[in-house]
């Protein structure tokens, strides 16, 4: 797709991946992205915010060519992870002059990712500016968003902040500006669960600063542009915030038939006590809406067979994705059920060490549940409404 203007002399170089169903070989984008880019044209130097996917290199070149760039001064790489800085090598090889900017971090990533040679990259520090002429790029440090050498670079003159993976969605569309609030949100809410969620204190940080320069756009590297950037700084706000909402998150597997029905009877449970609930059968779940669920849950109810000693498999990797992103959840249970033995319980608990959450009292059987195993489990509702009651729920 061809350069497109956002003002006289800033333009949008980006490129729509349609048909990208996983990131990383890990993470899923069902509906594509985009590798922005962004070209700044002062009265006497121009610069390129971030390249695109190595994948895309062409199709990148060719949007610059096509505008008629005859000079690019400064490559400022955001973030050194290659679907920003992918087609940074071949760039420079077409603009010999071209200085690369980064942070420390970021020019240490860089040379080693891209074997770029240190003498073209240079450091800048946070709050630095560089002039264009007769506008002006500063820069703002913001490591841990979500790598250690991410930056932030805000147009002075025109409000225009380009933010890197902060505020983005993988969302592949024509579209140059949000167009429809709902679909950015969601898309918004995937990306920040999958790739935020995990820095989510530190990000908090960010958000005061990004206010404080009263931004009139936000340009991320990923999704597009945000117009109307109150409405996406205010929804990061509850992201980041430790408020939850009434809500439990239920990953299940069953093997036999057991465990599921533990599950159906504990969700109409919390249902019947006017809690939201969110089963995910892992044999066909898919990881991002779970991941989306982590942002909001005061709850999260891990249920599993077990598995020879331990945990199912598919459990494993549930309960390993839930320690990683580090969710606001308050509270943790464990249900299910065995056959001769097993320390599923104990294996579960030990990998969700980085939750700051309660246990709840596990309810795990042999075999089929039986009319005291269903007591417990509406003794687990009950003991979940009641901290529910306990927690700030918006």
């Amino acid at each position: 797709m061809a350069a497109r203007e956002i003002n006289d002399h800033v333009h949008a170089l980006g490129v729509i991946d349609w048909d990208r169903q996983v990131f990383d070989e890990l993470i899923p984008t069902p509906d594509g992205t985009t590798y922005n880019a962004y070209l700044v044209q002062g009265g006497e130097k121009t610069a390129l915010i971030d390249t695109a996917d190595p994948s895309y290199e062409e199709e990148f070149i060719t949007n610059i060519a096509r505008l008629g760039v005859g000079c690019i001064d400064y490559v400022i790489i955001n973030h050194a992870e290659q679907d920003h800085s992918g087609s940074l090598p071949i760039l420079l090889e077409l603009f010999p002059m071209a200085t690369v900017l980064a942070t420390e971090k970021g020019k240490e990533l860089i040379c080693s990712l891209l074997l770029i040679p240190e003498e073209r990259v240079q450091v800048v520090e946070d709050g630095a500016t560089i002039s264009l002429g007769d506008r002006t790029l500063e820069f703002l440090h913001a490591p841990w968003v979500h790598w250690p050498d991410t930056m932030l670079t805000y147009l002075r003159e025109d409000g225009i902040l380009f933010s890197c993976d902060l505020f983005g969605s993988h969302l592949a569309t024509s579209d140059l500006y949000v167009q429809d609030d709902h679909a950015i949100e969601q898309s918004a809410k995937r990306y920040f669960a999958e790739i935020m969620m995990p820095f989510r204190h530190v990000i908090g940080n960010y958000i005061d600063r990004v206010e404080g320069l009263n931004p009139t756009l936000i340009a991320p590297s990923h999704g597009p542009i945000h117009d109307n950037p109150g409405r996406i700084l205010d929804i990061y706000r509850h992201w980041v915030s430790d408020e939850v909402k009434n809500m439990v998150l239920i990953p299940y597997i069953s093997m036999h038939g057991s465990t599921q029905q533990m599950v159906e009877y504990l969700t109409e449970a919390l249902i019947e006590r006017g809690v939201r609930v969110k089963p995910f059968n892992l044999a066909s779940a898919d990881t991002g809406s779970i991941a989306m669920a982590l942002v909001d849950a005061a709850t999260v109810v891990i249920a599993s067979p077990t598995v020879l000693f331990g945990p199912h498999p598919k459990i494993v990797y549930a309960a390993f994705l839930v320690n990683m992103l580090k969710p606001k959840t308050r509270s943790v249970g464990i249900i299910g059920s065995f056959g001769w033995g097993g320390k599923t319980v104990q294996a579960i608990t030990d990998m969700l060490s980085n939750l700051k959450a309660d246990m709840l009292d596990p309810v795990y059987i042999r075999g089929q549940a039986m009319e005291e195993d269903m007591r417990q489990l509406e003794h687990l509702a009950d003991e979940i409404l009641k901290r529910h009651h306990d927690y700030t729920i918006v």
